[in-house]
């Protein structure tokens, strides 16, 4: 006699996302395993006394999502601190900071996710004038949208004095620090605003429930000078993990982790051990991003740079983070101890880097690494990826500036911006693909949405290629195809249930809400509830 079923999702669109997708009705859990799939009526059959049968009212229902490249604890940030990600103007932006001030008795005011380039005005970054505006007593914070740069007032700065690396530290014609600060400085401010163990199992918390009400069910998260590992371990411990998390460790924590056992892929069912990750370049909205030729002014397209960031007033092509010689070394190094390495990497200099450093390795396809964003690679670099099986991680819903007029296009011209984020060549030339969010935002739909409504035919893909990328694919990156990203009999029950069909609304994938994510056959958030 045929054991009953935990639970049943019945009356549904199940789209399986295997190649080819089947579609089913239903879907029968056990133990946190699907048990079958089939027609209503073959699933009645697993139906037992103490059964849960869930209607699910004709929606559809797919993989949950695995977000290959998130940054949880700064998610939590925006969450519980200002949140200055969809403010329309720096006015705005002091006015959340402001109120923050107003409502916490914290010393640091703090706040995250700032993006000029979508500003209702023309100008770059806060200064540390705009910030003053905010009070002139405490620190005043606020860090860019990418991470990559950090906004200071004047107590701030004072705080930091000379513990911010001078190179990095942007100053005006009169050589006196505007208050914006780039890669290794923002870093050191980064560290020096770190969170204790509390505070990040707050912020960690805030941001797990923000994930599962978007359908994520897994992640991996990109840890770096934080207790955020132990924080998730914690949570696992006492079954109060509701997703799975894989930690991608700095590359700064290579020894440490190397000597206390904490191998690619160690680890239990909710959290494991991931890549190995570095920097190579910044980012293009912080004009750091390593580029073969120089960043394009606002009215010569793929002209001369302005020079406005540039210390000595040269062209500016980016910079290193982590020159290549360096990176060699550290991939080296990563791959001997048996890990997989996960490389930033977004201009197309800095992605040859990478990819020269990563092909080299004895086996990156088996090893499986991974190129980090991969924003303006050429066609020799993906044929070369392709080669090596060497993983394409990149965020979809950096497709958000690729349009006409967008950041992009002010940063890199016509030319190169219509060249940024190519995922159907990528697709096209055999690249293994993963997307993530960058958590910015984070939401699967709203990246699958940018994927199929992209800009140009090179960097659109359709919707089940895109939503593939985010279950089936996300999940190989991670190593875990054989438990997780399709819906099969004998894989884990991670599931998420859609209002609507992405592939009847394919042009408002970003407006369909989550009705319900499953982990584990368990329903860890009920939109259908409120």
């Amino acid at each position: 006699m045929t054991e009953a079923a935990d639970r049943l999702f019945t009356n549904a669109e199940v789209h399986s996302l295997t190649e080819p997708d089947r579609v089913y009705e239903a879907i029968a859990v056990r133990d946190g395993e699907i048990a079958r799939l089939g027609s209503d009526y073959e699933i009645r059959f697993l139906e037992g006394v103490e059964t849960e049968v869930i209607d699910c009212e004709g929606r559809v229902v797919l993989p949950g999502f695995v977000d290959a490249h998130t940054h949880l604890e700064n998610l939590g940030r925006h969450l519980v601190h200002a949140d200055l990600s969809d403010a329309r103007s720096a006015d705005e932006c002091l006015e959340r900071l402001s109120a923050r001030a107003a409502e916490t008795d914290d010393e640091w005011i703090q706040g995250f996710g700032y993006d000029e380039s979508e500003w209702d005005e023309d100008r770059d970054y806060l200064t540390r004038t705009d910030l003053d505006r905010v009070g002139d007593e405490r620190p005043v914070v606020a860090l860019r949208v990418d991470m990559h740069a950090a906004s200071l007032n004047s107590v701030a700065l004072e705080r930091f004095g000379d513990d911010l690396p001078d190179g990095d530290v942007r100053r005006g014609a009169n050589g006196e620090p505007t208050g914006v600060v780039v890669e290794d400085a923002a870093e050191a401010v980064r560290a020096g605003i770190a969170p204790d163990y509390d505070e990040t199992r707050t912020l960690v918390a805030a941001a797990l429930e923000y994930a599962v009400e978007r359908g994520v069910t897994g992640v991996h998260d990109m840890v770096r000078n934080s207790v955020a590992p132990r924080v998730y371990r914690d949570l696992e411990a006492a079954d109060e993990l509701p997703i799975r998390v894989r930690i991608n460790y700095w590359a700064d924590h290579v020894e440490a982790v190397s000597e206390v056992g904490l191998a690619t892929n160690a680890g239990g069912d909710r959290v494991r051990t991931g890549a190995i990750k570095s920097y190579t370049d910044g980012s293009i909205g912080a004009k750091t991003a390593k580029l073969s030729a120089p960043y394009a002014t606002a009215d010569e397209g793929d002209g001369a740079f302005d020079g406005e960031w540039s210390p000595s007033g040269a062209e500016s092509t980016g910079e290193w983070v982590v020159a290549p010689a360096e990176l060699e070394a550290l991939v080296d190094r990563a791959d001997d101890d048996g890990f997989q390495v996960a490389v930033h990497a977004i201009g197309d200099e800095a992605i040859e880097a990478a990819l020269s450093a990563l092909e080299t390795t004895a086996d990156p396809g088996e090893s499986r690494h991974r190129i980090e964003h991969v924003e303006l690679a050429t066609d020799d670099q993906l044929a070369r990826m392709a080669d090596a099986g060497i993983v394409a991680s990149v965020q979809p819903n950096f497709h958000r500036w690729a349009a006409d007029g967008g950041l992009y296009d002010r940063r890199l011209g016509e030319k190169r911006r219509r060249r940024t984020n190519r995922l159907r060549r990528m697709r096209e030339a055999g690249v293994p693909l993963a997307f993530g969010s960058d958590c910015m935002p984070l939401g699967p739909l709203f990246g699958v949405h940018h994927a199929v409504n992209a800009p140009t035919e090179s960097q659109r893909l359709e919707v089940t290629e895109a939503l593939r990328a985010y279950t089936r694919d996300s999940a190989f990156a991670g190593f875990d195809e054989r438990r997780l990203g399709t819906l099969e009999v004998g894989k884990r029950a991670d599931l998420v249930v859609l209002e609507e069909s992405p592939w009847a609304a394919a042009d408002r994938i970003d407006a369909i809400d989550v009705s319900m994510t499953v982990v584990d056959g368990t329903v860890v958030f009920d939109g259908c509830d409120g």
